[in-house]
């Protein structure tokens, strides 16, 4: 694998690149980026929107989790003893 002279990040043959841009040149061009789309004063998100999802998503893991438990633990407990012999 090689490696740019001007960073430590190794590079990869690539078929639809020519060459990699260095790590700073790469930091620069987002950096840019953000903060162009900063000053634009677009909204970016629906902040509500992903804690909303992420409750529900941890409500969903704990219902199941609560249900699903014995199986589990019967299982895993049951995976242990087949490999320790017990």
């Amino acid at each position: 694998m090689l490696t740019d002279p001007t960073t430590t990040v190794p590079l990869r043959p690539h078929a639809r690149t020519a060459r990699r841009l260095p790590v700073t040149a790469l930091a620069a061009g987002l950096a840019r980026r953000w903060l162009a789309a900063a000053a634009s004063g677009r909204d970016r998100g629906d902040v509500p929107g992903w804690v909303l999802v992420t409750l529900m998503t941890a409500g969903l893991v704990t219902a199941l989790w609560l249900v699903a438990e014995p199986a589990l633990s019967q299982v895993f407990d049951d995976a242990i003893k087949s490999v320790t012999g017990d």
